[in-house]
């Protein structure tokens, strides 16, 4: 297997914090991205090579094994466990503990052919259930086969407007040149990761495929901000209908409806719709509330006419 410097592809250095990765890969996966480069080859290779880097990198017990153990991170558990078992073995026949002690020289195969080679240790059996649980039977005397091993997980984020995740909808994303139609539900969240079984990198000798973990970036809307499954939204009031009351047309979701404003309204008052808010995620008919804050905005460049008027307010009502 060629080693992959993960820190090298998504150009951050070993010492790079979880959130330096974070910004790193959602910048090369959005250049990267197939749908962006349909005809590009090495473009999708390059936004594999990414997902995969931040796959490892993203999850700091993988990061760890990866510091560790380089290529062979996925095996770090074996090494570990076959390093404890030497150990106990070296020291209960009176040799040294660790790998080269004891009868420990050939446990993987020979030399440096790691994981791949056959198991040449004792033909007791101390270790086939171990090694058979993750890398599959083999000879211990021809070669063996391989195990099979499970594919990579791929990661990816998907961006999509605050509207489009108030409805259930599909859409069709490309994965290694495949498209697949999934189907968001209405109120998915920003941040929110669902996971499509099967559809990472393929498994080795006939392992299972890796699952595709895809990442919901929610972007923001001029007209609403979002709190849970409640929406908040500011509207502009005149200074005439907050006096004396009036009407005024608002947006939401499911379309434009009109509220009642009563006189002598304060600013920042706040009105709330009920059931005009976000879907709740998964529940068929249930929805937050919308709270609509009302925003007074005062008359400017007024006429001589104006400002006599609003002096004979003045007048009228001295302590204010």
């Amino acid at each position: 297997m060629e080693f992959i410097d993960y820190y090298k592809v998504l150009g951050v250095s070993k010492t790079a914090t979880q959130d330096e990765i974070r910004a790193a890969y959602r910048k090369l996966a959005r250049k990267h991205h197939p749908d962006l480069n349909p005809n590009d080859k090495e473009a999708n290779k390059r936004f594999q090579q990414i997902n995969e880097a931040n796959e490892v990198l993203s999850d700091p017990d993988k990061r760890k094994k990866y510091d560790q153990y380089g290529k062979d991170w996925q095996h770090a558990e074996a090494f570990e466990k076959a390093q404890q078992e030497s150990g106990a073995r070296g020291r209960a026949s009176g040799g040294p503990g660790g790998f080269g002690g004891g009868d420990f020289s050939g446990a993987f195969g020979g030399g440096s052919r790691g994981f791949g080679g056959s198991f040449q240790g004792d033909d007791s059996g101390e270790f086939s259930d171990f090694f058979e649980s993750l890398f599959g039977r083999g000879s211990s005397r021809s070669g063996g086969a391989r195990g099979a091993f499970r594919g990579q997980d791929y990661q990816a984020e998907l961006q999509i407007s605050l509207e489009d995740a108030a409805t259930t909808h599909q859409r069709v994303l490309t994965v290694n040149g495949k498209n697949i139609r999934i189907t968001i539900p209405a109120g998915v969240e920003n941040g929110q990761v669902i996971k499509l079984k099967g559809h990472g990198a393929p498994g080795a000798n006939g392992g299972p495929d890796g699952d595709l973990y895809i990442t919901f970036s929610i972007t923001e809307d001029p007209r609403w901000t979002r709190e849970g499954n409640d929406l908040h939204m500011k509207v502009p009031v005149d200074l005439y209908t907050a006096m004396l009351g009036g009407e005024l047309t608002v947006e939401t979701l499911t379309g434009k409806v009109k509220l009642k404003i009563k006189a002598e309204t304060a600013n920042g008052t706040a009105m709330r719709l009920k059931g005009k808010g976000f879907p709740v995620y998964k529940k068929e008919g249930q929805h937050g509330d919308l709270y609509v804050t009302l925003e007074i905005k005062l008359p400017s460049n007024l006429t001589e006419k104006e400002k006599e008027l609003f002096r004979e307010l003045q007048k009228l009502r001295p302590e204010a």
